[in-house]
């Protein structure tokens, strides 16, 4: 697409310039946390012989920047400690949960399915079936979108979903030589062939495979591919360094109004209590400028200050139909309803998930853009976000690239991510959907709005989009 999007670049009537194309966006750094309105009288998405499915809570660990307090757990550690947090905010007995679905992207081998073992570890009935899902950066939202599946099928009334990623310690493996190689001396019968394979061990073999956060089909990591987007949209350095500015401000006023009510607190082992996010870090535009570009050197402008940082973290959410929630005397927090998933090409659309799945999601639900009150969008990189804001804003992607007649519009940002994103509270993988999930619906209650959005993009080039709808107070 990129190189598709320079050469259109010529033939765009307003500019040659691509940046004009699709033209610049203020970004209030002053938007309200907390919009005093009363809650807007729109109809309901509710349907006719279809199922209500409610979110009932959500909780997570605080999200730390890797490698430090949680530096000596196991995935399956944070994602239990979210599960015991769930269970003492609800109360729910544990013999009452019908599924239990994790999402997780960097697996740990120990516990490939970290749902099981995590459920298990929290006291859940051993009756209680668990899988995991992955689809990279919305592996807790397909973990939550199969929840919502086998409440509407009538399968299960309660579902337990959530996410957790581990990154103070990712698999490191053997180079294949060497693997095979080891493999081998297991199956030798004799001295002779266990010497013979020792032989032919060469310093090449002790070459270690590291993990990296790159695109199997393209071997591009995906800081690479946010360069290349915010160049081919025109998105500025200063654009990008003032968008990460704003999350992280935001989710410090946020935290420090207690507004993060998600959060629960957790006492590591052999450590402290941690009870608060530890990568929020307002700082200031001179200091950010400072920084030099981390994937594209010496010209690109994404840097580790407009990027998300690895994060350790787990969160769940209790799921169930309504009927089954006010049957148990709980109050939902909000409705679940429409939601898409799509994708398009890995290479130049990586990271354009909301552009595509906002419109989408939308349509299935009769809604427009005017009528959402909460945004919650997936900040991988704040290059992103731009570049998807201004694809949103522009009719001639949306005609060119989406078959679209017209764009879709973009949030307005007195309404958008008002208590940080990605950036600043971090992005563990798969942990990150149950967040913006569970946020909408606590700002919807705060701010009095009806109707919020979440929109995330993922590695492969995949999307999500999801409704949520508050539930009445």
């Amino acid at each position: 697409m990129a190189s598709m999007l320079l050469n259109s670049m010529r033939s765009c009537s307003v500019s040659h310039s691509w940046g004009m194309c699709f033209g610049a966006r203020s970004l209030s750094m002053t938007a309200p946390l907390q919009a005093q309105v009363q809650t807007k009288s729109k109809k309901t998405l509710a349907r006719p012989g279809l199922k209500n499915i409610v979110l009932v809570e959500g909780v997570r660990t605080p999200f730390l920047l890797s490698g430090t307090t949680y530096a000596d757990l196991m995935p399956h550690d944070l994602a239990r400690a979210a599960l015991q947090g769930l269970l003492n905010r609800t109360g729910v007995p544990k013999d009452a949960v019908d599924y239990i679905i994790y999402g997780t992207v960097i697996q740990e081998v120990k516990t490939s399915n970290v749902a099981r073992e995590a459920a298990l570890g929290a006291g859940f009935s051993d009756k209680t079936p668990a899988h995991t899902v992955t689809m990279a950066c919305i592996s807790s939202n397909q973990a939550m979108t199969s929840a919502v599946g086998l409440i509407a099928a009538g399968q299960c009334d309660i579902v337990v979903a959530g996410g957790v990623e581990f990154m103070s310690d990712v698999p490191i493996r053997h180079s294949r030589k060497m693997r095979k190689t080891m493999l081998s001396l297991n199956k030798a019968k004799t001295l002779g062939q266990r010497l013979s394979l020792i032989g032919s061990i060469r310093m090449a073999h002790l070459s270690p495979e590291l993990p990296a956060v790159a695109e199997f089909s393209t071997a591009e990591t995906m800081g690479h591919s946010a360069d290349r987007l915010a160049a081919a949209f025109g998105v500025s350095r200063v654009e990008q360094d003032e968008f990460a500015l704003r999350s992280h401000s935001l989710a410090k006023k946020a935290q420090e109004n207690g507004l993060l009510e998600d959060v629960i607190s957790f006492k590591v082992p052999g450590r402290d209590i941690v009870s608060k996010d530890n990568g929020i870090r307002p700082s200031s535009m001179e200091q950010m400028a400072k920084l030099k570009p981390a994937f594209i050197k010496p010209h690109g402008t994404v840097t580790a200050a407009n990027s998300s940082f690895l994060t350790d973290g787990a969160s769940a959410v209790l799921i169930m139909s309504e009927e089954k929630a006010l049957a148990m005397g709980y109050k939902p927090k909000a409705y679940l309803r429409d939601f898409v998933y799509v994708s398009q090409d890995p290479k130049d659309q990586l990271l354009l998930g909301p552009t595509y799945s906002t419109p989408k999601v939308l349509e299935r639900a009769g809604l427009s853009m005017s009528d959402i009150d909460v945004f919650e969008f997936h900040e991988a990189f704040a290059g992103q976000i731009m570049a998807n804001l201004k694809a949103m804003d522009s009719d001639w992607f949306a005609q060119t690239y989406m078959g679209r007649k017209s764009k879709v519009g973009t949030p307005s940002m007195d309404k958008f991510n008002l208590w940080g994103g990605s950036l600043s509270l971090g992005h563990p993988f798969g942990a990150t959907g149950c967040r913006l999930v569970t946020t909408v619906a606590h700002r919807l209650k705060k701010e009095g709005g009806q109707y919020g959005l979440v929109a995330a993009c993922a590695a492969g080039g995949q999307g999500h989009a999801m409704v949520v709808e508050a539930y009445p107070q």
